[in-house]
């Protein structure tokens, strides 16, 4: 049996995974909330509802949130089942690309709202 010791002992991720899932659990209802209560149906409609910064940083924070989360479980499932190292590192560099390249681009976009 293999003893555990040392950095790779999953602790970290596992508490990344858990603070993802609590900073998820507390702005998604919120940010629906704020949806649903403006309903918003048209372009101005939906300007005016992401105007404030507060609501910016928020929907960039839960996007943050969920790439991060989303990125420990891939990692995960990529360690255990993808074998041959040089398709797993690709694979781990097109997942970061997306992920990361997402949540730029919703921040861009949020940004770039007059």
């Amino acid at each position: 049996m293999k003893i555990a010791a040392g950095s790779h002992t999953g602790t970290g991720t596992w508490l990344v995974q858990r603070a993802t899932a609590v900073v998820l659990a507390l702005a998604l209802p919120v940010l629906g909330m704020r949806i649903l209560l403006a309903l918003p149906v048209d372009f101005v409609g939906w300007r005016a509802l992401f105007q404030p910064v507060a609501m910016r940083v928020a929907c960039v924070l839960a996007a943050a949130a969920l790439a991060l989360h989303a990125w420990v479980g891939l990692r995960d499932v990529l360690m255990d089942y993808v074998r041959p190292t040089l398709v797993r590192l690709i694979l781990y560099l097109v997942v970061i690309v997306t992920l990361a390249g997402s949540v730029a681009a919703l921040a861009a976009t949020l940004w770039s709202l007059p």
